[in-house]
């Protein structure tokens, strides 16, 4: 869970840029403020195949690479943000991704009751 996130992170500060996938083209835009209200994400909400994290990883070292991701982002502001679409929802203000960037961190710390 944790590289996911950090793997995610990557995505919003763009240092990833996974291609749209055909279904994120068609409705991305129309579904895109489930990213970014204030309701929370649905457990079995599909993910982006490349931040699918299937091969072990070492606890305290994704720990620390996200904990720093998080540092950056936030230390990078607005500005930084990336203007790279998102995979599925497609173009995001700074603002939509902030809070996406948040609910889905805060989603898997629920999920794992963190």
């Amino acid at each position: 869970m944790l590289a996911h996130c950090s793997s995610f992170q990557d995505i919003a500060m763009g240092n990833s840029f996974p291609s749209r996938g055909w279904l994120g083209i068609l409705i991305g835009q129309f579904v895109k403020p489930i990213f970014y209200n204030d309701k929370p994400y649905s457990p079995n909400m599909s993910t982006i195949p490349t931040i699918l994290i299937t091969e072990k990883k070492e606890f305290e070292t994704e720990r620390e690479k996200l904990k720093q991701k998080i540092i950056t982002f936030q230390n990078n502001g607005p500005k930084n943000c990336t203007t790279h679409p998102h995979p599925f929802f497609g173009k995001l203000t700074s603002e939509q991704w902030g809070k996406g960037i948040y609910k889905h961190l805060d989603h898997h710390l629920k999920q794992f009751r963190v």
